[in-house]
């Protein structure tokens, strides 16, 4: 009995200082500081939450461009001598000078022979696919291996190895092997290229005619572009 009186005590008195704190808290403006303190928190997190508006980027306000002109729906497949590998070219061989019995051509001598190569090349007749190569040294001397533009060998050459013929401008024909799985032109390439004396620079259209069978036109570096 006794113990539940001092318990009961206890309790009354601790009551007491909680109400006399209390009292002095609301004395002393704290209760309300931090009020105010809870309400800033809260505003804080509401507007930081907020989803931010979308910035309109250049691609969401202007429209694609679209040209005027008819789709050509004829397949284009370029050389594979890059810009930069021309840029090469300049700065290695800025004049020509002889190599293992080549030519070597200048940046502007390459440029213009493709030039005229690629407009021969518009005015073939339409329905035999074709392309454009630009010859470098290890083409006509030395190693005489002549790749050939991936995609083109992809749409229309076969997968295995075989011969390809050759046949210039005056009907002459060479035999060569193609070879698939690495998309150019081996054995017999050279026996072409040393016959009609290529050199570096030359730029050759060459056009399918038949599925194993390339015309080929010859636009020179030198003698002022001459075709052959």
């Amino acid at each position: 009995m006794a113990k539940k009186k001092s318990c009961n005590a206890y309790e009354e008195a601790r009551k007491k200082r909680l109400q006399e704190n209390l009292e002095r808290f609301q004395e002393l403006g704290i209760q309300k500081i931090s009020k105010s303190l809870k309400e800033s928190s809260s505003t804080k997190k509401s507007s930081s939450s907020r989803a931010k508006p979308k910035v309109e980027t250049m691609f969401d306000v202007l429209e694609l461009r679209r040209s005027s002109r008819a789709r050509n729906h004829v397949p284009s497949y370029s050389d594979d001598v890059r810009p930069e590998d021309l840029q090469f070219f300049r700065r290695r061989y800025a004049r020509k000078r002889p190599s293992n019995g080549i030519n070597l051509a200048s940046y502007e001598e390459r440029c213009n022979a493709l030039k005229a190569a690629e407009k021969l090349q518009k005015n073939l007749k339409p329905g035999h696919p074709s392309f454009v190569k630009s010859m470098v040294a290890s083409h006509v001397s030395s190693c005489f291996w002549l790749g050939l533009p991936i995609k083109f060998c992809k749409d229309h050459l076969p997968r295995n190895d075989t011969k390809m013929v050759l046949e210039d401008k005056n009907g002459a024909e060479y035999d060569t092997i193609y070879i698939g799985s690495r998309t150019g032109l081996s054995g017999g390439w050279r026996g072409f290229a040393l016959e009609h004396k290529l050199d570096d620079g030359d730029a050759l259209v060459f056009e399918l005619t038949k599925p194993t069978r390339f015309k080929v036109y010859i636009i020179k570096a030198f003698d002022n572009n001459v075709q052959e």
